[in-house]
């Protein structure tokens, strides 16, 4: 079975701790990322997230990231963790990111 908890990396270099899944599958943790496009100095910033527990332990997941120390904006990510024949788990994940701006005309802009 997939176990989020722990440290984990992507291939732009961010990282990742999940520091407990609780029964119901929820948890939390700090998410390092690696990429920016802030003018503040990145910080690690909080996320909370939710993860489908089954049987097969090959699970999906969601959580949210608030980037609320250096930006002015929210990401969501969902995924899914597998189990390779090798033994490592890795997770695929897809993602949007919510930047704020100042008028609603612009919103077209605000979500990649």
């Amino acid at each position: 079975q997939c176990d989020l908890t722990g440290w984990w990396k992507n291939d732009l270099g961010s990282r990742m701790q999940v520091f407990k899944v609780e029964n119901d599958g929820t948890f939390s943790g700090e998410y390092h990322t690696a990429v920016s496009s802030a003018m503040k100095p990145i910080q690690p910033s909080p996320l909370v997230g939710s993860q489908h527990l089954d049987e097969d332990g090959q699970c999906t997941f969601g959580f949210t990231v608030n980037w609320k120390k250096f930006s002015d904006s929210t990401a969501v990510f969902v995924g899914q963790c597998f189990n390779r024949s090798d033994g490592k788990e890795v997770l695929h994940t897809s993602w949007l990111l919510r930047e704020k701006v100042d008028t609603e005309p612009n919103d077209w802009k605000a979500t990649r």
